[in-house]
């Protein structure tokens, strides 16, 4: 292994409520639809790319009235972040800085441009990650922007920790090995490797 590539929602941080609220006042601002969003909807889309979010949360709208909101509420919730940024999981700031000294660190994700900035700005873990890549860059799946990370920074053999079956199927895509985050939003059933808690990757790789 020369390298460790993370998601972030699940993996390093949890902004469920900080996105929930700063969606909602998107929503009630700039549309007419009679919706509220809560923990639990937004827990069950987080890891899917941004295209599918807006078929699952807005299906009544016209796809350019969809796209259009959810400009919108990303926007929103990159301004929001900022000020009321997620909550790192217990070790997440102990142990990245310790990883950092023996590996190159990288994260790849399915949310938009600007996410993961104000992800290493607020939690001031910047100085520890290499490289990043998001679906908002590449508009391309999670195992495809996977491997343009990977290609662009020559990795030969990286390992990936996110905590979603679609985190192990883009890993299957781009030929990297998934450790499973156990502690995070999603069910992986079938996988290998897995984590109860983000400190446990202290005594897996040094």
């Amino acid at each position: 292994m020369d390298s460790i590539i993370f998601d972030v929602d699940g993996t390093l941080w949890d902004s469920t409520d900080s996105v929930a609220d700063s969606w909602n006042q998107a929503i009630r601002l700039n549309s007419s639809l009679d919706l509220t969003l809560d923990r639990e909807t937004l827990s069950g889309v987080f890891g899917k790319t941004m295209t599918e979010i807006g078929e699952i949360l807005f299906p009544s709208l016209p796809p350019q009235e969809r796209n259009d909101l959810l400009e919108i509420c990303f926007e929103t919730e990159n301004r929001y972040l900022e000020d009321h940024p997620g909550e790192m999981y217990p070790g997440v700031a102990e142990i990245i800085p310790m990883l950092a000294e023996k590996y190159p660190l990288f994260i790849v994700s399915n949310c938009q441009c600007g996410y993961i900035e104000v992800l290493l700005k607020t939690t001031g873990l910047g100085p520890y990650i290499k490289d990043h890549l998001c679906f908002g860059e590449t508009q391309v799946s999670k195992g495809e922007t996977m491997r343009m990370l990977v290609e662009r920074n020559n990795l030969k053999s990286p390992v990936y920790i996110g905590d979603t079956q679609g985190d192990a199927d883009a890993c299957k895509a781009a030929d990297v090995p998934f450790i499973f985050a156990e502690y995070g939003f999603g069910e992986v059933p079938s996988a290998n490797r897995r984590i109860r808690e983000f400190s446990e990757l202290r005594d897996l790789f040094l």
